[in-house]
């Protein structure tokens, strides 16, 4: 698999098997495509790119009970809702995709020191955090060794870690529009995020009856 998963495709499928969709699953389907599909159109605005994307995942993976967890437990969900994904993954399209891209944006994500969490840390202030360049090789480390033994989930885990920094700094003000400073992570993001979300959704489709959870806001009239 090297090239993403179109927009058109996604929702072409959606339209021909939507009708057998328990209605959380395909509101939640019916929105993460929607996104996919406006993030697709947009090439020169990343900053831009890399948020609709993000909300592609977030109508994906959030559910009801969600609602005002911290951090530590918004992760959680992340990999609860990884680990559903692999469960049905039996073709192994998310570690295939990613074993396409090692070596360029996921491979430069983990190793960015500027969307580790640690090193932000020890620069507002943290000591605890002054070893923050041992602990960024442990983790590009740990990456490894869960990529090499197809551990998606943990693989999972840690891209979306990072992405969660880059996610936060956008969405809380800590970055500037277009600026060239962040650029590289911006672009990873968003390449990362552009053939995982449809890979996400694909296998979403093809197992409807799993519990996705219940969307926080639903159709209301």
């Amino acid at each position: 698999m090297n090239e993403a998963i179109p927009h058109q495709q996604l929702k072409t499928k959606q339209r021909e098997i939507r009708s057998g969709f328990p209605e959380t699953v395909g509101l939640r389907i019916h929105r993460s495509i929607s996104w996919v599909g406006r993030a697709e159109t947009e090439d020169v605005d990343l900053d831009a790119k890399f948020l609709f994307l993000w909300i592609a995942f977030n109508a994906a993976y959030a559910k009801e009970e969600d609602q005002g967890i911290m951090a530590t437990g918004e992760r959680g969900r992340f990999n609860e809702f990884f680990s559903t994904l692999v469960a049905h993954d039996v073709d192994q399209k998310i570690y295939d995709a990613i074993w396409h891209r090692f070596s360029g944006p996921v491979r430069n994500l983990m190793q960015n020191k500027f969307v580790f969490n640690p090193f932000w840390q020890f620069h507002n202030g943290v000591d605890e955090y002054v070893d923050w360049e041992i602990r960024l090789s442990s983790s590009a480390h740990s990456f490894a060794k869960a990529f090499q033994e197809a551990e998606t989930p943990r693989v999972l885990s840690f891209v979306f870690d990072r992405l969660y920094v880059l996610r936060n700094q956008i969405m809380h003000g800590g970055s500037t529009w277009n600026s060239g400073v962040n650029r590289t992570q911006v672009a990873d993001g968003s390449e990362i995020l552009s053939f995982l979300m449809p890979i996400f959704l694909d296998i979403m489709m093809d197992n409807p009856e799993s519990d996705w959870g219940r969307p926080f806001y639903p159709v209301v009239d």
